[in-house]
């Protein structure tokens, strides 16, 4: 494939550099949960000891004492962080998505939409967007009109939107017309044995009906909802999302802290039990912190607006929604949209955020007229996979400057709100890489079951081999790097070859390390597949076409039925 340009635009930074010695020390020691990657959770869970005070970045204690033995059965595996990684002379790169040049794909066009006396606004805040691979189409649940209506539309490309009459509102593609929404997430649950619960939604209405709480319900089709169930308190732009990992319905609370906005946790396996919570049933979570950067022109402390998740292939891939400034009546009283943009995050145990880069991965524009000058939000479900691409929908406001209304929900500050899209190579969020001398990166001791050896790899003028070590470090013949056949190639699915072995069979369920000898060029993840279709069995966040369900169990077929539709 040739090499995206999407991946021109990166920022660079070191990591841990010359083959640091193997500590092998075990992730929270105790007695819990043991997860799918080796990391043990300790018995008190979800932890009570985040500091709700402390400006200082999350710990993440899995990184500070990584399993000795890591599982990788689960998923592609990602260099986001050193986790994986015993030593390495690379450095890596984390790579910005780049927005799609036909922005927006979804604007206000009907009468629903431009808010019928409110503020125009068609996107899903964070409602969702999701491929269903039921009826192989995407669809999204997005609001109608600022604090107006929920709404449903489908797409077969996931550009051009369709607004289906679907009678509830006649004339309409209006859904739950009895809830006013202030924030929503609808998820897609694959593994629901209830086919009336396929579909999961959190709804929260605005602050000013007076109603500090939300409401969660399931439905068969997701557009005729039922079985509501009250939440316990929550702030405005709560949401939800499921980590498939550990089977648990999290609730991402808004609250406040010393920081300002922040996040309290919620946890449950039934998601509609786990609804109705006391508020001894949910703890602090997480902030902004000393990492997170004022805006040099506003000048005023980050927050955390929001915070929603998804599974994507071994791991938990966040979006932290940064609020950077004016306060509110700044805003009001000049038309224009708050500055919030998304900042990634990333987890292995699904509480504790590693955020390395805090630069935006999708930023606001600050500029007058534009469709996104602020106020950016993800959707949830995160990112489509659309063959080698993530597919990342977002909101973006352009403001009304000439409305100064004095009601706040009337004001310019929230009018015309729109939908777009922004890509990214897929697992391209971060990339170790290599000039034109030769690096190296030796992982820690893994285990597998599958045959073949995968990686997601950029060198079409540089070369990769790759060799496989013992538990006491000692090469395992024939899988020497003089034997492994060259890789000078740009692909998301390649596969790795020795000469005179025809898999990886005879090394199932041992302890092994990989060490990969790379040139001129990045390495983005790796993977054991049970299949010569490069299937991963990991997660696909909010699916795509080929897809069959939540894991990608097809690998190259997936591609195939994506091609006409990448960016």
């Amino acid at each position: 494939m040739k090499r995206r340009t999407f991946l021109k635009n990166s920022a660079l930074t070191g990591i841990s550099a010359l083959l640091l010695p193997y500590t092998g020390f075990p992730a929270f020691p105790g007695q819990g949960e043991l997860l799918y990657n080796g990391i043990r959770l300790p018995e008190v869970w979800p932890p009570r000891n985040m500091n709700r005070d402390s400006c200082e970045p999350m710990p993440v204690p899995y990184l500070e004492q990584p399993p000795r033995i890591i599982p990788i059965d689960v998923g592609r595996q990602l260099f986001v962080d050193d986790f994986l990684i015993e030593g390495t002379n690379l450095k890596r790169i984390f790579h910005k998505a780049k927005k799609y040049s036909g922005n927006p794909v979804m604007k206000p066009e009907t009468q629903l939409e431009k808010g019928n006396g409110n503020q125009p606004l068609a996107c899903p805040k964070d409602g969702g967007v999701w491929w269903d691979s039921a009826d192989k189409i995407f669809k999204m649940w997005y609001e109608a009109g600022w604090i107006g209506a929920m709404a449903y539309a489908t797409s077969k490309d996931g550009i051009n939107w369709e607004r289906p009459d679907l009678g509830i509102r006649p004339g309409t593609n209006q859904i739950l017309p009895e809830f006013r929404p202030d924030s929503t997430t609808v998820f897609i649950d694959h593994n629901t044995k209830n086919p009336g619960e396929r579909f999961k939604m959190f709804i929260r209405k605005p602050d000013f009906l007076g109603e500090h709480y939300g409401t969660s319900m399931v439905s068969g089709d997701g557009i005729h909802w039922d079985h509501p169930v009250r939440t316990g308190s929550c702030g405005d732009r709560s949401t939800m999302f499921y980590n498939p990992f550990r089977n648990k319905w999290i609730y991402s609370i808004r609250s406040s802290a010393k920081n300002g906005r922040s996040r309290h946790y919620r946890e449950h396996s039934d998601f509609l039990k786990g609804a109705a919570w006391e508020n001894g049933d949910i703890v602090y979570w997480t902030g902004a912190d000393k990492l997170d950067p004022p805006d040099p022109a506003i000048g005023v402390k980050a927050q955390l607006y929001n915070l929603s998740a998804v599974a994507y292939e071994s791991l938990m891939i966040g979006l932290h929604e940064i609020h950077l400034g004016p306060s509110n009546e700044i805003c009001q009283k000049l038309g224009v949209p708050k500055t919030t943009e998304l900042m990634l995050g990333f987890s292995r145990d699904g509480f504790h955020w590693h955020r390395p880069d805090r630069e935006a991965f999708i930023p606001a524009t600050r500029q007058e007229g534009s469709w996104e000058r602020g106020y950016l939000q993800p959707a949830g479900g995160i990112c489509t996979v659309v063959g080698d691409q993530l597919w990342f929908y977002y909101i973006g406001f352009k403001g009304d400057q000439s409305n100064h209304h004095s009601d706040g929900m009337k004001s310019g500050m929230y009018a015309n709100g729109s939908t777009g899209i922004a890509v990214l190579r897929r697992d391209g969020f971060a990339s170790m890489s290599a000039g034109t001398d030769q690096g190296e990166l030796t992982t820690r001791p893994v285990t597998f079951q599958g045959k073949y050896l995968f990686v997601n790899i950029n060198c079409p003028g540089g070369k990769l081999r790759v060799e496989i070590l013992d538990e006491n470090n000692a090469v395992i013949a024939p899988f020497d790097a003089e034997n492994c056949t060259e890789s000078s190639v740009d692909s998301t699915i390649h596969r790795i070859k020795w000469k005179g072995k025809k898999d990886l069979t005879g090394l199932a369920g041992k302890k092994v390390r990989f060490r990969f000898y790379l040139t001129d060029g990045d390495l983005f993840s790796f993977w054991v597949s049970p299949d010569k279709s490069g299937a991963s069995y990991g997660y696909n966040a909010a699916g795509g076409p080929g897809f069959n369900g939540s894991k990608d169990e097809q690998g190259r077929i997936a591609y195939k039925k994506s091609n006409k539709l990448l960016l």
